[in-house]
């Protein structure tokens, strides 16, 4: 398989879990989605914040325009934006990724920020996104269980991988 393939399968993957999550947390209520709980973040919905400003740090680079604005994603805090923004971001990943050729994924994008310097490739930031974003929904899996929301999603790889041309 090429690095194209794999990197389309897996953005492809990645929009569709965040699809079932979004789905699945839409149901809940403020009150759950708020509610503190000992984690990286204390609530499921700052949880999902965290996920969508990073989204948004880590395609600014990828697309090389570099112009995140922490200020634009600080002033969303409603649950239907952060929602809407995350589904919005991921799709815009996917088709992004699409458009791209293989040389184009192997390409180095240096960073200079506060808080470190490298200089990747856009299929390794690519990685680092969508593995980001796995590590806080497993979290959030496990707050909605310290706050008794036992029905999270079968989102494996597997299970996608085939069930995705029957959904």
């Amino acid at each position: 398989m090429s690095l194209k393939a794999l990197v389309s399968k897996t953005v492809q993957y990645n929009n569709w879990v965040v699809n079932k999550y979004i789905d699945w947390l839409s149901t809940k209520s403020d009150e759950q989605l708020n509610q503190e709980t000992i984690s990286s973040f204390p609530t499921i919905l700052k949880t999902l914040h965290h996920i969508w400003q990073t989204q948004e740090y880590w395609w600014s680079y990828i697309a090389e325009k570099n112009d995140f604005d922490v200020t634009k994603t600080a002033e969303t805090n409603s649950k239907e934006d952060v929602f809407n923004a995350i589904r919005t971001n991921s799709q815009m990943l996917a088709d992004y990724v699409e458009s791209l050729s293989e040389e184009d994924l192997l390409k180095n994008v240096k960073i200079e920020s506060q808080w470190f310097q490298c200089d990747f490739s856009k299929y390794e930031y690519i990685q680092h996104a969508i593995l980001h974003g796995t590590y806080h929904r497993g979290q959030i899996v496990t707050m909605g269980r310290n706050i008794g929301i036992t029905d999270a999603p079968m989102t494996d790889f597997n299970f996608w991988n085939i069930y995705k041309d029957q959904q």
